[in-house]
């Protein structure tokens, strides 16, 4: 797949992936008691436009880093109490960072729960994609906090400046945080952690991991509007948003696995960082037009903060 192609698939493919699911039969798998038509309509077909795009045959390669090389549970357990010392932090100042610390704490404590509910057939490895994927996130924050700013990715720097900024929804800081830890870090992190195993692609507990996320817009949702922007679920559209965001996570993770055989495979460094050069702009796109369209006055939100943070 040449530069171009992966770049226009990369701004195409979560409508491409809407229109395919529309046009596909609903599939009433894991859905028969969905009370959202939309989502039961979108999700189960769209799945399995997913499962149908195959990964790239790559080579299995030891990890060969310092982060949970061991792939134990613990592992999960360190990310999930540093996240929670680092929430408590910004929730005592009403930091706008809070949004994204508090949805990232309970996704990991999310894939914490599958993990250990043999939910995935690679155990080790979704430990260590989790910590390796959170240690990142760490550095990146810890980085910023500190007043290091050379090397940190454009879409982070968006993200990170939104925060600091405090003139941006609390929805629109998740959108920029959650842009820049998947479209930015995550392919990184893949082509990190490894690809291939063993007995074969990583693919299927890759996308497996969909529709535990579906599990979490809800109530994620509705916490942040309770702690933090009382505005954050006012898009005020029954479970519609939680479909959409649905198909727009499929898509965005769909590239990041694109992207991260993309790393792998790139011959040369100078292939590579062509590659790195491609997620950066893709990632920085976005985050753009997120902090175009999500601008507000912090007011409201911040007296809410205080009183309910």
């Amino acid at each position: 797949m040449t530069t171009l192609t992966r770049v226009l698939a990369a701004v195409l493919l979560p409508c491409l992936l809407a229109a395919g699911a529309l046009a596909l039969p609903a599939s009433a798998a894991g859905y028969d008691d969905d009370p959202d038509p939309l989502r039961g309509l979108l999700l189960p077909p769209l799945d399995g436009l997913v499962g149908l795009l195959a990964p790239i045959p790559v080579p299995a390669t030891p990890y060969t880093g310092d982060v949970c090389v061991d792939g134990a549970d613990a592992c999960i357990d360190d990310v999930v109490a540093r996240m929670e010392d680092r929430l408590t932090g910004l929730v005592d100042s009403c930091s706008h960072s809070a949004v994204f610390s508090l949805a990232y704490l309970r996704v990991t404590e999310n894939v914490r729960d599958a993990v250990r509910s043999g939910y995935f057939a690679d155990r080790a490895w979704l430990n260590r994609v989790d910590a390796v994927f959170a240690e990142m996130y760490f550095e990146t924050t810890g980085r910023w906090e500190a007043g290091l700013r050379t090397g940190i990715p454009a879409a982070w720097r968006i993200a990170l400046e939104a925060e600091d900024d405090r003139a941006m929804s609390g929805l629109g800081n998740f959108l920029l945080a959650m842009n820049a830890h998947i479209n930015s870090d995550f392919p990184r992190v893949l082509a990190t952690a490894g690809l291939s195993g063993p007995a074969g692609s990583h693919k299927a507990d890759h996308n497996r991991y969909n529709n535990r996320l579906d599990s979490l817009y809800a109530p994620v949702f509705a916490e942040e509007a309770a702690r933090f922007d009382p505005t954050f679920d006012d898009i005020d559209a029954g479970t519609a948003e939680e479909a959409v965001a649905g198909v727009i996570m499929r898509g965005w993770r769909e590239m990041v696995w694109r992207h991260a055989e993309a790393l792998v495979l790139a011959r040369t460094p100078g292939a590579r960082r062509l590659v790195e050069k491609e997620i950066e702009l893709y990632s920085a796109l976005q985050a753009g037009l997120i902090r175009t369209v999500f601008v507000a006055k912090p007011t409201k939100r911040d007296t809410w903060c205080a009183g309910h943070g």
